[in-house]
């Protein structure tokens, strides 16, 4: 298996204040031991766009990898502090992944008409919002315009979808920004009606949205199963093939919900970079901040064991069939002379 990161922009090209060094980049899972051509896996793991949980990162990319996949990790640019509205940079940030899998696609043994991209919770928002905005994410570099990315499918795992009664306001927050309300007496979007309009992507389908595949359990807690609903309801209105199961037990965020996942062996924490080198920059004082929200975030985020971070996992038996369901769902649409690659 050839393993390696590859950095998405050049420095000049990347310009989110609150990277601390970090540049967006890809990490890969890639068939070597033969010359096969292979359709593309783009793992996109949540975090509420506050970070990008290791949870849904290297171990779904190897599942996938077992399944015949050519696998990739992105990750993307997050706003943890909430202090800089993220905008459309993760969008870029998926969008030049895309291109960047399809501009080597002869390196990588990748079939460019079969690229699915995979998203969890705040990832599976960014995923969807590929799936329906592709057309407005241009890039400024001339080696990557003539390469589309627009993904041939997608699957949306547990996915933020809305901005109205049902959404995941910190994700909307992180991606939008915030501002101090006096009436509420706290922190609320600063986001336009536009740009909540703009990010609710089931008001954003069209018949040119790729394939998705849906998946959310009935009790997920903190982004509620009809995010699922109004998705699926909007791709059938619309004529875009999909599937839609909801699980009837399981938490948020249950990624493989297998043995390996419930043992918390998610593979390397390396989608927490970003959030490494703000924590740090936040230790040093080199980010001003009230005293407690500081001490809040040093206590939050301790890196002497990033797994540690994630406990109480346990086994689905219910949802873990899913990655298989996918699998076998995607083998369709690829045989199916009723999907037209745009």
């Amino acid at each position: 298996m050839r393993k390696e990161k590859l950095t998405l922009w050049k420095p000049e090209e990347y310009t989110y204040p609150m990277a601390m060094g970090f540049i967006p980049n890809i990490m890969t899972y890639i068939h070597d031991e033969d010359t096969q051509i292979r359709p593309v896996m783009i793992v996109v793991p949540g975090g509420g766009y506050c970070v990008v949980s290791p949870t849904e990162a290297e171990i779904v990319a190897l599942d996938f990898y077992e399944k015949g996949y050519n696998a990739f990790v992105l990750t993307y640019t997050t706003n943890l502090l909430m202090q800089i509205a993220l905008g459309d940079q993760p969008m870029k940030d998926l969008s030049r992944a895309i291109r960047y899998v399809r501009k080597n696609a002869d390196d990588f043994h990748a079939d460019p008409d079969r690229v699915v991209v995979c998203g969890f919770s705040a990832g599976g928002h960014l995923c969807g919002s590929v799936c329906v905005h592709y057309k407005d994410v241009e890039d400024r570099d001339a080696e990557y315009q003539a390469y589309s990315n627009r993904p041939d499918a997608a699957i949306l795992s547990y996915p933020v979808i809305t901005t109205g009664q049902y959404t995941h306001q910190g994700s909307i927050m992180a991606l939008l920004g915030v501002r101090y309300d006096l009436d509420a007496k706290g922190v609320v979007c600063a986001a336009s009606e536009a740009e909540l309009e703009y990010m609710s992507l089931e008001k954003q389908v069209t018949p040119d949205t790729p394939p998705c595949f849906i998946w959310q359990t009935a009790e997920d807690e903190a982004v509620p199963v009809e995010n699922s609903y109004l998705f699926a309801k909007a791709c059938k209105a619309q004529g875009v093939p999909f599937a839609h199961h909801v699980f009837s037990k399981g938490r948020h965020g249950l990624s493989l919900a297998n043995e390996v996942w419930a043992s918390g062996q998610f593979g390397e924490p390396y989608t927490m970079e970003q959030t490494m080198a703000l924590v740090n920059a936040v230790r040093d004082r080199q980010i001003p901040l009230p005293e407690d929200t500081r001490e809040s975030i040093l206590k939050e985020f301790d890196f002497s064991d990033p797994n540690e971070m994630f406990k109480n996992m346990y086994v689905n038996p219910e949802v873990r069939i899913w990655p298989e369901l996918a699998k076998q769902w995607l083998e369709k649409i690829w045989h199916s002379k009723d999907i037209v690659t745009k």
